[in-house]
């Protein structure tokens, strides 16, 4: 009896560690990730040159690990740092970058690391996005960068997706946040403010030289309506005019009345 129940209290213990095994050996690959197998013993201790696709892996729990790096587009927002130019001026960059892993490189970059993907990005991905941007300004003087900015940004994306491609990654879009030192800053403001101040002189100007046109186009148009006036306002339109407006009155000039007054 005693034999009997030891039999199945070891059943119990080896069917409950099995299952307990079981669970622990199979994992599933979520999707939009990319598993690979780690081997934590033996000569190897780093990565096999397999890739496990997404769904249920099984693997040794007791010799084995599996890691998931996700090959979906990421977005991380790095904290400002700043960068001198060639000329010496210091410029603010506060970067943000859309990467990522490059399907079939997640093993590589876990042999070279040793690091998931989240610290990865912190240090690693931090440090060649910063020397992208050191580089470059590095080869341009401060009124290149404001004349020229598309082209500075368009190098830095460029140079900075060769570097994360070697190491396994493709950047899909970066932002610069590129802010320019506060001396260049009141000097464009100041300049702006001369350009708006010369054109409301200008335009008041162009207001005044229309109003002036204005008076002398009227004051030549009076001048000649008078003129006019003059030339066809003879005596006999004024006794004409007088006759129509006559109220049958015998007017008086002078001591005796007098129908028509001499006017020239």
């Amino acid at each position: 009896m005693t034999r009997s129940i030891t039999t199945w209290i070891i059943a119990v213990v080896l069917i409950a560690l099995f299952s307990v095994t079981a669970m622990t050996s199979c994992t599933r690959i979520d999707a939009g990730h990319e598993g690979i197998l780690v081997k934590l013993y033996g000569t190897d201790k780093g990565v096999q040159d397999v890739n496990l696709v997404t769904g249920r892996v099984w693997f040794n729990p007791f010799t084995e690990e599996v890691f998931q790096f996700p090959t979906f587009v990421q977005t991380v927002d790095y904290p400002a740092f700043t960068v001198n130019a060639k000329d010496g001026s210091v410029f603010t960059v506060d970067p943000t970058i859309s990467f990522r892993v490059t399907p079939g490189e997640s093993p590589r970059i876990f042999s070279k690391y040793r690091k998931d993907i989240e610290l990865i990005t912190k240090t690693t991905l931090f440090n060649y996005a910063r020397d992208a941007f050191r580089i470059q300004f590095n080869q341009y003087s401060t009124d290149s960068i404001i004349s020229n900015r598309q082209s500075f940004e368009d190098k830095v994306q460029i140079a900075l997706d060769n570097a994360l491609r070697k190491e396994g990654f493709e950047l899909e879009q970066m932002t610069s946040g590129l802010q320019y030192p506060e001396v260049i800053v009141q000097a464009v403001n100041l300049k702006n403010k001369a350009v708006q101040q010369a054109m409301q002189v200008e335009n008041e100007l162009k207001v005044a030289e229309a109003q002036a046109r204005k008076k002398i186009v009227e004051a030549e148009a009076e001048a000649r309506a008078n003129e006019l006036r003059q030339r066809t306002l003879t005596p006999l339109l004024i006794q004409q005019q007088f006759i129509e407006k006559w109220d049958g009155k015998t007017p008086l000039y002078g001591n005796s009345p007098t129908f028509f007054k001499n006017v020239q």
